[in-house]
C-alpha cells in the first residue's frame, strides 16, 4: 500500500580528462557561507589526511549543465560534513572526473579514480546506461559506489557495491500510471521512451502498470538518444488517438526538442513524464512547451522540511533552484559520511554493511531505508509545471521490500 502526502567552479586538468579538486579551505568557505559565519578552515584541515570520495559527472558534452548541478550538491554536503568535524576526525575531499556524457567516457573516468588508493567511495552516474557500462569495473574495485540511475535492474544483478540514492523506476511507473489513470481519468496512452536501458525498462514497467489498471497503450514510440528531429514520433502520437502521453527521456535536450515539436504540431494532450521532465536543464531548454505538464520528481522543495531547507541553502549559494541532479549527490555524501562514522572505518566490507543498515535517514529526496539490494528510496513526488514553476501535488511512498 502506498502512503501519500498531498500539497498544492573550481577547475584543474590531468592527462586523460578534466578533473576538479575543491580545496579544503574553499569547502570551508562554502560551509561558512551557508552558515552565515566568517570563513575559516577547521583546525585539523592541514594536519589530517583527507578521506577522498571520487565522483564521475559530465563536465563536458550534452549533459554538462546537469553535471555542474550534481557537483554543486556534492560540494555542499562535503562542506557541511567538514564544518561538523569531518569523518573519523578527518576532512572529506571530493575528486571529480569528467565522464564527457558518454559510456566510454564514464568508464575511463571511473577507472582513473579507481586507480587512486586514497579514494574510499565513489559517486557514479545519474544515467542508467552509464552505470551499466561502469558495472564490471565497480565489481572489480569492490568499494561502495553511490549512483542515481533509476533502471531497477542495476540493483538486482548481483553487484553488492551499488547503492542507489534515488527511487527506481518500479516506483516511477506505479506513480505515473496511477496518477494518469486514477487522478486524471485518462486511459488511452502514448508512450515515448528512449531505446537505452533506462527507457526500455521504463516502457516495460509503465506498460505493465497501465494494463493492471485497465488502461491501454495505443502507441509506443522508441527513439535513439541525441535524436535531432522527433517529427515522426510526434506524428505517430498525434495520429494514435491517445488521451495522454507518458515518457522516459534520458537526456534533457531530446525531451526539449520533442516538447517543442509536439506543441508546434498542435498536440495538446496531457503529459505525465519521468523525472527528466522536471530537470532544471529541461525547463530551461523547453520553456513554455512544458507548461501544464506533470512529472514524477524524486526531489521537490515542498515535499519535506529537509528538502525545503536544502533548497533554500542551494538557492542562497548558487542563485538557482535545486533539482534531483544536486539533491541525490548531496544525500549520497551525507549517507557515506554517516556510514563511515557508524562503522568507525573506511574498510569496504564494514562501510558496505553500515550503508545497508541505514533506516529512517531523512534526506532531501525522502526517507532512506536501504534494502538488501542497495535501494534507499521507495517513492516519488508528483509535480505540475505551472508556467515554469514546479508545483508540488503529492508525495507517494511505498514500503521497502
Amino acid at each position: 500500500m502506498a502512503a501519500e502526502k498531498n500539497g498544492s567552479a573550481m577547475s584543474g586538468t590531468v592527462m586523460g580528462g578534466a578533473r576538479r579538486r575543491p580545496g579544503l579551505a574553499l569547502l570551508a568557505g562554502i560551509a561558512a557561507l551557508l552558515a552565515g559565519l566568517p570563513g575559516a578552515a577547521p583546525a585539523w584541515a592541514d594536519e589530517a589526511a583527507p578521506i577522498e570520495i571520487g565522483m564521475v559527472t559530465p563536465l563536458t558534452g550534452a549533459a554538462a549543465e546537469s553535471g555542474r548541478y550534481g557537483e554543486w550538491g556534492a560540494e555542499m554536503a562535503i562542506a557541511e560534513v567538514n564544518a561538523g568535524g569531518g569523518v573519523l576526525g578527518r576532512p572529506l575531499k571530493l575528486v571529480v572526473e569528467d565522464d564527457q556524457t558518454t559510456n566510454p567516457g564514464v568508464v575511463s573516468a571511473f577507472n582513473r579514480l579507481a586507480n587512486e588508493s586514497a579514494i574510499v567511495a565513489f559517486l557514479g552516474s545519474i544515467r542508467s546506461t552509464q552505470v551499466h557500462a561502469m558495472d564490471p569495473d565497480v565489481r572489480r574495485i569492490a568499494k561502495p559506489v553511490f549512483f542515481g540511475g533509476t533502471d531497477p535492474n542495476l540493483t538486482h544483478a548481483g553487484d553488492p557495491w551499488l547503492f542507489r540514492c534515488r527511487p527506481n523506476d518500479t516506483f516511477s511507473a506505479k506513480v505515473i500510471a496511477a496518477f494518469g489513470v486514477q487522478t486524471l481519468n485518462l486511459r488511452k496512452w502514448a508512450l515515448v521512451t528512449s531505446t537505452d536501458a533506462f527507457g526500455t525498462s521504463g516502457a516495460r514497467l509503465l506498460t505493465a502498470e497501465l494494463q493492471a489498471l485497465g488502461a491501454s497503450v495505443v502507441t509506443a514510440q522508441g527513439y535513439a538518444n541525441q535524436t535531432p528531429d522527433f517529427t515522426p514520433v510526434v506524428l505517430a502520437v498525434k495520429g494514435s488517438g491517445a488521451e495522454v502521453i507518458g515518457s522516459y527521456f534520458t537526456f534533457e535536450q531530446d525531451l526539449a526538442i520533442f516538447a517543442r515539436q509536439l506543441r508546434q504540431l498542435g498536440v495538446r494532450s496531457p503529459w505525465v513524464g519521468s523525472p527528466s521532465i522536471t530537470d532544471t536543464a529541461a525547463l530551461h531548454l523547453a520553456g513554455p512547451a512544458l507548461y501544464g505538464t506533470y512529472g514524477v520528481a524524486d526531489f521537490n522543495a515542498d515535499s519535506s522540511p529537509e528538502a525545503k531547507s536544502y533548497a533554500q541553502a542551494y538557492q542562497k549559494l548558487h542563485k538557482a533552484s535545486a533539482d534531483q541532479f544536486s539533491a541525490w549527490t548531496y544525500d549520497a555524501i551525507k549517507i557515506a559520511a554517516l556510514a563511515m562514522n557508524t562503522a568507525k572505518s573506511t574498510e569496504p566490507a564494514a562501510f558496505r554493511a553500515a550503508i545497508l543498515a541505514i533506516r529512517g535517514y531523512k534526506g532531501t529526496e525522502g526517507v532512506y531505508d536501504f534494502d538488501a539490494n542497495g535501494d534507499g528510496l521507495h517513492g516519488y513526488n508528483v509535480v505540475r509545471n505551472d508556467a515554469g514553476k514546479l508545483v508540488f501535488v503529492k508525495r507517494v511512498d511505498f514500503p521497502a521490500q
